[in-house]
């Protein structure tokens, strides 16, 4: 009975944080998700601990992508915060982690201490 309490109060919402946490990461359609991708592959963006992008090199068109993609991302993040009452910086935390884990080998990361660095 315990264990089944446990499941359905925090191992459910859980479950679905994560997975609201891998959708965002096909949040970027279309022409976007080209210029994401090959921003990455480029170096000219990486991914930030705090579950957003960060502009590594690049001038404004670089920034407008990252802000861009930080909208929607930070909108996503809100919804699903919200649907698992929890706050955003959690729900940040968590996206971040996911992000860095997913990174590409080559293509930027940035560490704790805000280095930019080539996983």
């Amino acid at each position: 009975m315990r264990t089944q309490n446990y499941f359905r109060y925090l191992a459910m919402p859980c479950i679905g944080l994560m997975l609201g946490l891998l959708s965002v990461m096909a949040l970027p359609a279309g022409a976007s998700a080209m210029d994401l991708h090959d921003a990455k592959a480029s170096g000219m963006v990486g991914e930030k601990p705090d579950g957003y992008l960060g502009a590594v090199q690049g001038g404004a068109a670089v920034a407008g992508l990252v802000a861009d993609i930080n909208g929607k991302r930070r909108a996503h993040y809100q919804a699903i915060a919200a649907k698992n009452g929890t706050t955003l910086q959690a729900v940040e935390v968590l996206a971040g982690r996911t992000a860095l884990e997913k990174t590409a080998p080559g293509q930027f990361i940035m560490t704790p201490s805000g280095q930019w660095v080539r996983k």
